[in-house]
């Protein structure tokens, strides 16, 4: 039953995300007065063969336009005739462009028409957020909660934090929300300062005149952190934590020779004990599968893990993975309180919420590009997806979820690769700069390439992945 939910809750939020952005496609062209062939939610067709496997599961023409639901669960198109896309080819549009065709519009707007699904994305996920926000309010932290002080990280300690510090005042006036430490407003004034409570006294600590540049410095967003007593709140199944024997309401008391009172002493002894043993290449394990060669893997690092349980100690054995991580939810002792927002009010903190993802999207992809983050561990398909949904009817997991995916389908279609909005996109601004079009044949070859790099990565997603960790258990 939890796998149904599971699948039901990926459908729905999927289609409702891919009609939406379609719809944006259609809206526009047709304020154009573009000709729409078809509108389908799912592709009926196998992607990326137009030609094959034609049939949907529902479908009505109206209009001209032919509205249905395909069979093939993974994306969805608007025709708009006289567009090169995965359904139109040069050859199909020799003749000579119609009034009502796309390729027959001004480049501006042909434009807006293909940034009208991304638009559509963005203002689903401002909604969406929004919403939330009005019916559940903002959870924050307030200032009297970290009781226990804070730990700096290196621009912390720069500034002159030391671990156990309270901060008790910002610009000499007493704060509420812990998150005001951090803000702009504080950071970019030359004259700002924090004062702290140490060992009885009462310090002031004057932020530093480059604190903009050492920000920009990876991890260093976040210069001092509440020190935060926890307990275990979920284990992730088959994870090492699993695997160890680490309960619900656990707690970690140690870690190898590493006393870890709070979450963050956690992290710190996680990482001194991950492992490093090399994994084999995913071609490796490919070359040693096919010769039917069992490689016995490398002796991997078990770490002693002290906890409490029910009052009483208890030593497990763990094996931290390579990124300091065993595979667990903590839930932290500090209380935190909410604020609620009227309807307007909801509105800039739904907004800053949605593009919150956004940027959360561009440091992924800038950690990938530097070879900071795996490319294999960063990118989900949908089954890591509809994990996330989960098997239980939870509408504020679904809702928060779909919205995240809504901003993350705009940004995904930004991208400026052929076959992607934001490949059409950057052909058009090519157009409007240069004052000439790129021929169709060189559209079409594009479109291809670009649909070749879409099919590659729905292979690694939905086959090559899965068999990769497969190859590693």
């Amino acid at each position: 039953m939890e796998t149904l939910i599971m699948i039901g809750n990926l459908l729905l939020g999927l289609s409702l995300l891919v009609g939406l952005h379609e719809f944006g496609h259609f809206a526009t062209a047709k304020y154009f007065k573009i000709r729409v062939d078809k509108f389908y939610i799912f592709f009926d067709f196998l992607f990326p063969l137009p030609n094959v496997l034609n049939f949907a599961l529902l479908k009505k023409k109206i209009g001209g336009t032919e509205y249905g639901i395909g069979w093939f669960p993974l994306g969805g198109y608007v025709a708009i005739h006289g567009m090169i896309d995965e359904t139109q080819d040069a050859e199909t549009l020799a003749a000579e462009p119609q009034p009502d065709e796309f390729r027959s519009k001004p480049a501006w707007q042909r434009l807006i028409v293909m940034l009208g699904g991304i638009i559509m994305n963005v203002i689903t996920g401002i909604v969406i957020f929004s919403i939330l926000t009005f019916k559940y309010g903002e959870s924050y932290l307030p200032a009297s909660e970290v009781r226990f002080g804070v730990v700096p990280n290196d621009l912390g300690k720069e500034i002159g934090f030391q671990r156990g510090d309270k901060i008790v005042k910002i610009n000499g006036r007493p704060f509420n929300d812990f998150d005001q430490v951090y803000s702009s407003d504080v950071i970019l004034n030359p004259n700002a300062y924090y004062t702290v409570e140490r060992a009885g006294k009462l310090l002031d600590l004057q932020i530093p005149d480059n604190m903009m540049d050492a920000l920009a410095d990876e991890g260093q967003q976040n210069f001092v952190q509440p020190l935060a007593p926890f307990t275990i709140d979920s284990v992730v199944a088959k994870s090492p934590a699993a695997e160890a024997g680490l309960r619900v309401k656990d707690r970690i008391l140690k870690v190898g020779n590493q006393e870890t009172p709070f979450f963050s002493d956690l992290q710190q002894a996680l990482a001194e004990n991950a492992n490093t043993v090399e994994t084999p290449s995913m071609l490796q394990r490919f070359t040693n599968w096919a010769r039917g060669v069992e490689v016995q893997p490398a002796a991997e690092k078990i770490t002693p893990m002290l906890i409490e349980r029910d009052g009483q100690p208890q030593t497990l054995q763990v094996r931290v993975d390579e990124s300091g991580h065993i595979g667990f939810m903590p839930k932290v002792e500090l209380n935190p309180a909410t604020r609620y927002y009227s309807l307007p009010g909801s509105i800039p903190v739904g907004t800053r919420k949605a593009f919150g993802v956004i940027t959360t999207q561009i440091k992924a992809f800038s950690l990938i590009f530097q070879g900071k983050a795996s490319f294999t561990k960063s990118v989900g398909g949908p089954i890591e997806i509809a994990k996330q949904y989960g098997g239980s009817v939870n509408w504020l997991r679904f809702w928060t979820l779909t919205g995240l995916l809504s901003m993350v389908l705009a940004f995904m279609n930004l991208l400026p690769i052929p076959a992607l909005d934001g490949g059409h996109v950057l052909f058009l601004l090519y157009e409007m700069v240069a004052g000439r079009k790129p021929s169709d044949k060189f559209l079409e070859n594009a479109q291809k390439v670009g649909t070749t790099l879409i099919l590659g990565l729905m292979v690694f997603v939905l086959i090559v992945k899965p068999l990769l960790g497969a190859f590693s258990k």
